[in-house]
Parts: C-alpha cells; structure tokens; sequence
C-alpha cells in the first residue's frame, strides 16, 4: 500500500493520535493533521479538506456521531473511519447508516488495525 494523500486523526486524547499516527506509517506517507474534538475536526476538514478521516465516537463538546452526520452535509463525499472503544451495534449501525466507510476498535491489534485500514482506503480510492 502506497497512501500519500493527507488524513486527518480526530480523537480527544493526544497518545491515541500518536499511536494511529505511527500505524499509518505502515500505509505509505501521508500527511497526517489532527483535531481534539468534533468542532475542531469540521473546521480543520473546511481548511485541509482531508482525504480520509480516522474519528473516535467517544469525545467532548462533540461526539463522533454528530461530527460524522456534519462532515456528510459539508462534503456527502467524505471518507470516514470511526475509530473506537465503544462497540455497541446501534453506534456501529448509526455510523455506517450515516454513510461511515468503516467502524475499526481501538483495542484491535495493530497489524489488524493496519489491514482494515488498508482494504477501507483501497475500496474507496483508486490507488492504482
């Protein structure tokens, strides 16, 4: 996997970013901006216009749900993963229904996280 394009890691604690950070490296070199929050993610997303989105559900001011349903209003085109702890089948089922491209755990291991995101970015990029 050859990913060059930029990601943005919205997750409200600073070692799970660096953590997704360093599994990224595994897919290529992209650039990699981050956000603390749901507000701070859909302005960071209006000013990098990121292409892909790595997103926790569990966060402050704004969780990842209402910050997915957002991003899909801003750009319907918009890659999504969530990224979490919470893995409840209504909150994965509300993810995906409001148009995630995937729903990955955190406490999967890395090399699985790697693969999942890796088969997510190539069915919804044409890196070839």
């Amino acid at each position: 996997m050859n990913f060059n394009g930029m990601i943005m890691l919205v997750d409200d604690e600073p070692h799970i970013r660096k953590y997704v950070s360093l599994i990224l490296r595994q897919l290529g070199n992209p650039t990699v901006v981050q956000a603390g929050n749901g507000e701070e993610a859909i302005a960071v997303y209006q000013r990098e216009n990121p292409d892909l989105v790595l997103m926790d559900v569990n966060m402050p001011q704004m969780d990842g749900i209402a910050t997915l349903k957002r991003l899909k209003e801003i750009d319907p085109n918009a890659v999504v993963i969530m990224l979490t702890s919470l893995a409840n089948r209504e909150t994965i089922e509300q993810a995906l229904e409001l148009g995630a491209a995937n729903y990955i755990r955190k406490d999967t291991p890395r090399e699985e996280i790697a693969k999942s995101l890796a088969e997510t970015i190539d069915a919804c990029f044409d890196l070839g």
